[in-house]
C-alpha cells in the first residue's frame, strides 16, 4: 500500500503533432510538460488525445501523446486508452487515457453497454435520429497493494452545445431558433444520458463492494449543480434515502475556497468543469486537493488574442490521499 496517493485529470485540448493540427507541437511540450511534472501524479487521466497514422489506411498511433510523455516520469507507467465504436483502433480524434504507476488488474470501456442509444423523431422532418454518446467511459481496476483495487473512471462528457441536425444549419450558422433549441435538446440527452450510463456503473461497482475505493475523473462540461453532475453523484438528499448514502459520490473541489473551484474561463466567468468525484470509502483517505488554474486563459477571449495559442484553457486537477494503514512518523524522543 502506498503512504501517498496523487490522482490527476487533465484535459489537454485536442493533443496533436500532425502537421496541420495548426498548432506548433514544440511550443506545446515547452507548456505541457512541466504542467504535467507539477502534478506529480500517481494515477493521470487525461482527455482529448489525438491519434495519427502514417499511411493513409494505415494504424493510427499516439505519437503526440508519447512525444508529450518522452523523458517524463509516466513514459513508464501503465496505459490505457479508448477505442472506437468498433474497438479495433483509436479514434482520430479525443481520445481517453489513464496512465498509472501501479498495475491495472482489469480495464473496459463502457459505451452504451448500460443504456442503449436513444432515438429523437426530428421535430419538422420527422426523421428518427440515434442518440449516442460521443466517446466512451473508461474504467480501470488498480492493483495499490491493499485488499481493494482502486477504481477509476474517466469520462469527457458531451459539452452542452446544439447537435448537428440536417438541413437546419448552414456552414456554422443556425436557420432558426427552433432549430438551435432542438440541437440543444440532443446534446443534453447525450450528456445527461451518459451520465445515467456512469451512474448505473457505479451502482455495479457497490454491489460488488459498498466500501469500494472510487475516483471520477474527467471533463464533465457541467458544474457542480448541474444535471450530469447531480445524476453522477446521487446526492441522498436526492434519493430521499439515507441508506444510499454510501453509493453518493462527493467533488474533491469542495475542500478548496470558492475563489479557487475553477478549471476553466469561459467569457470572464470561472467555471468548475473538470472534476474529481469520490466514493465515501475513498474520501477517508483524502487529504487535500489542487487546481492548477494559475495560468489559465479566457477560453473565448484569449483565442482571439493570441495567434495559435499552445496552453490548453483547462486547468488541471489533483487529490491526494493518505491510506489510513500509511506508516507515520514516530513521534521524536527527548533527548536525554
Amino acid at each position: 500500500m502506498p503512504a501517498r496517493l496523487r490522482i490527476a485529470t487533465f484535459n489537454l485540448e485536442s493533443l496533436d503533432d500532425r502537421p496541420h493540427s495548426g498548432r506548433d507541437f514544440a511550443d506545446r511540450l515547452a507548456v505541457l510538460r512541466p504542467q504535467l511534472t507539477r502534478l506529480k501524479a500517481d494515477v493521470l487521466c487525461l482527455q482529448e488525445i489525438n491519434a495519427r497514422a502514417d499511411q493513409r489506411q494505415g494504424p493510427r498511433q499516439l505519437s503526440a501523446l508519447d512525444r508529450l510523455l518522452d523523458g517524463t516520469g509516466y513514459a513508464g507507467f501503465c496505459r490505457f486508452v479508448s477505442v472506437n465504436r468498433h474497438g479495433k483502433r483509436f479514434s482520430d480524434r479525443h481520445n481517453l487515457v489513464v496512465l498509472s504507476r501501479w498495475p491495472v488488474r482489469r480495464s473496459r470501456q463502457v459505451w452504451h453497454d448500460l443504456v442503449p442509444p436513444l432515438h429523437h423523431r426530428t421535430v419538422g422532418g420527422g426523421v428518427d435520429l440515434p442518440v449516442e454518446w460521443d466517446r466512451p467511459v473508461l474504467h480501470v481496476e488498480l492493483d495499490i497493494g491493499g485488499p481493494r483495487p482502486l477504481h477509476i473512471l474517466n469520462l469527457h462528457l458531451r459539452a452542452p452545445r446544439a447537435a448537428f441536425l440536417s438541413g437546419l444549419k448552414d456552414q456554422g450558422i443556425w436557420r432558426s431558433v427552433g432549430g438551435w433549441a432542438e440541437g440543444f435538446y440532443l446534446a443534453t440527452l447525450k450528456q445527461s444520458g451518459q451520465a445515467l450510463e456512469v451512474r448505473l456503473l457505479l451502482d455495479s461497482i457497490f454491489d460488488g463492494d459498498p466500501e469500494a475505493l472510487v475516483a471520477v475523473c474527467g471533463d464533465f462540461n457541467a458544474s457542480d449543480d448541474e444535471t450530469p453532475l447531480r445524476i453522477i453523484r446521487g446526492d441522498e438528499e436526492d434519493t430521499g434515502n439515507g441508506h444510499l448514502a454510501v453509493r453518493t459520490l462527493v467533488p474533491a473541489e469542495r475542500s478548496l475556497p470558492p475563489s479557487q473551484r475553477y478549471t476553466v474561463i469561459h467569457h470572464g466567468r470561472p467555471v468548475m468543469l473538470d472534476h474529481i468525484l469520490l466514493s465515501r470509502a475513498l474520501l477517508g483517505w483524502y487529504t487535500g486537493g489542487e487546481i492548477h488554474n494559475e495560468t489559465l486563459g479566457d477560453e473565448l477571449v484569449s483565442p482571439t488574442l493570441v495567434r495559435i495559442p499552445p496552453s490548453s484553457y483547462h486547468a488541471p486537477t489533483v487529490a491526494t490521499f493518505e491510506p489510513p494503514d500509511s506508516p507515520r512518523p514516530s513521534a521524536a524522543r527527548d533527548a536525554s
